[in-house]
């Protein structure tokens, strides 16, 4: 997929418990974990939502560029944008909750105001009511390439038309149920209180800022070849420097949207790179594993890709 029209207007990383310097250079208050994301999102609206939902809230706040406490919904711009979110575990532990009230008590042990909770859908539509967004929603839950995928999502709904603009989001939670899971199926613990990142995407009407070139999927890693640009690589399995290589590894369905986060603020302001992200021009993102293949995404500086 060609996506030289479409441009990453804003980005956002929010990761409780990771200090904030090993993601961007400049960053000195450490995220807020879910049961504390009324300090950036106010407390009203949060009750019974899931901790991804949360913590999938706070990333999208940062990256509209919101004061702290509730929006008036909509917010600017709020009409005909769309709503990709990428989550795998997400709520798996209310699934699990409710299986568990049904058995024990049939469906009378189950509270209703955890019913919206069962769809794997929450966390997208959660986010369009909060701040009004009126365009196509989407959950994206296909593995470990679902970051990517849903920002090739993204990028379709806008080169088509179907949105003036996109907020895409990777999120996964850290409860017992998720953690539980990831043991099961080999996959690495995750941070200790889940992992989101929210990258928005437009139509590049303006020269300058970073644009998104391509998403593509593979059976097997793309082997890069070594006279290109000058590139910041970003992959599941080697990022830059340990801590954030073990952060991708662990990012599951959130890996993608992560990266893209992360080059977009690498890309746009170099002082924001931490210590073994070599300067570059072009940043090149990949996420997957054997099992489910793999998704490759290019970034640029508008100015200067071949």
């Amino acid at each position: 997929m060609s996506g030289d029209q479409v441009a990453v207007q804003a980005a956002a990383v929010h990761v409780p418990g990771i200090a904030p310097d090993r993601l961007i250079a400049t960053a000195t208050e450490p995220d807020c974990g879910p049961d504390e994301a009324h300090t950036l999102l106010g407390r009203k609206g949060l009750l019974f939502k899931e901790p991804a939902v949360r913590i999938a809230m706070c990333a999208v706040h940062r990256a509209l560029g919101l004061p702290p406490g509730r929006p008036t919904a909509p917010v600017p711009g709020a009409a005909g944008t769309a709503v990709v979110v990428s989550s795998n575990l997400g709520n798996v532990a209310t699934v699990c909750d409710i299986v568990d009230q049904v058995r024990a008590d049939d469906l009378r042990g189950v509270s209703p105001m955890q019913a919206p909770n069962a769809s794997s859908n929450i966390i997208a539509s959660s986010i369009a009511i909060r701040y009004g967004f009126t365009g196509p929603n989407l959950m994206v839950c296909s593995g470990a390439t679902g970051g990517l995928d849903a920002v090739r999502l993204g990028a379709l709904l806008v080169r088509s038309g179907r949105a003036p603009r996109v907020i895409v989001v990777g999120t996964e939670p850290a409860d017992q149920i998720a953690t539980g899971l990831r043991a099961a199926t080999g996959l690495p613990p995750g941070p200790p209180q889940g992992t989101a990142a929210c990258v928005i995407l437009a139509p590049a009407e303006r020269p300058g800022g970073v644009r998104l070139h391509s998403v593509r999927r593979h059976r097997a890693p793309e082997v890069m070849p070594a006279d290109g640009p000058p590139t910041i690589r970003l992959a599941r399995d080697s990022g830059p420097g340990d801590d954030l290589a073990v952060l991708f590894d662990a990012g599951y369905g959130a890996t993608g949207v992560l990266q893209a986060a992360l080059a977009t603020r690498w890309l746009t302001d170099p002082a924001t790179r931490p210590v073994g992200v070599d300067d570059g021009c072009e940043a090149v993102l990949t996420c997957g594993s054997a099992g489910d293949g793999y998704a490759t995404a290019r970034l640029y500086r508008d100015g200067d890709a071949t």
